[in-house]
């Protein structure tokens, strides 16, 4: 599998997980102290996530990293 389909299936995981909420890109972005634009990125899956993004982004959903990265729920 290649590193852009990896990053899209996280982003995608990422905008489900932020419209179960029913959350804004704003609010995700305030609530993880990221840009919007690193939000829309990430989502869109053209750009790599940082790291301590990952962990805010998880955070801000109270999730953990390891549970927005599994992919097989």
């Amino acid at each position: 599998m290649s590193k852009n389909i990896k990053l899209l299936e996280l982003g995608n995981k990422i905008r489900l997980e932020r419209m179960k909420r029913d959350m804004s890109q704003e609010k995700l972005a305030e609530l993880a102290n990221v840009s919007i634009r690193t939000i829309s990125d990430i989502e869109r899956g053209i750009t790599d996530i940082r790291y301590t993004n990952l962990i805010q982004i998880a955070s801000a959903f109270e999730l953990s990293t390891s549970k927005l990265l599994d992919f097989h729920l």
